[in-house]
């Protein structure tokens, strides 16, 4: 599976896995299995939010983008994702929503 990303500032993150041609994203099943060598399936025809483009069958390998949300304080990772490609099963590696902010230990004032 080939799966590229269109980056989208959002307050919802995104979760998914894979497992065969069945895409599960934050916890909705897709199932891609029907669709053959070669063919299309148009984005308007699959009821899913977080899909951004046709849905393909290339080679044997499914080809498809997805929205990926981040928030306010992402990286330049994912702002700017490269595509994954996913030869097993298991959860999608994406890109950090937002960089956290660790606290520091240093004091605030003048000691």
């Amino acid at each position: 599976m080939q799966i590229s990303f269109t980056p989208t500032r959002s307050d919802t993150a995104l979760v998914a896995t894979r497992q065969g041609d069945v895409l599960t994203l934050n916890g909705e099943a897709f199932d891609f299995t029907a669709l053959s060598e070669g063919d299309v399936l148009p984005r308007e025809a699959v009821t899913c939010d977080w899909l951004a483009s046709e849905v393909t069958r290339e080679s044997g390998t499914l080809h498809l983008t997805l929205i990926l949300p981040h928030g306010a304080d992402a990286p330049e990772e994912t702002r700017f994702p490269q595509p994954v490609t996913l030869t097993g099963d298991g959860p999608v590696p994406l890109p950090p929503y937002e960089v956290v902010q660790t606290p520091t230990d240093e004091p605030e004032g003048d000691a």
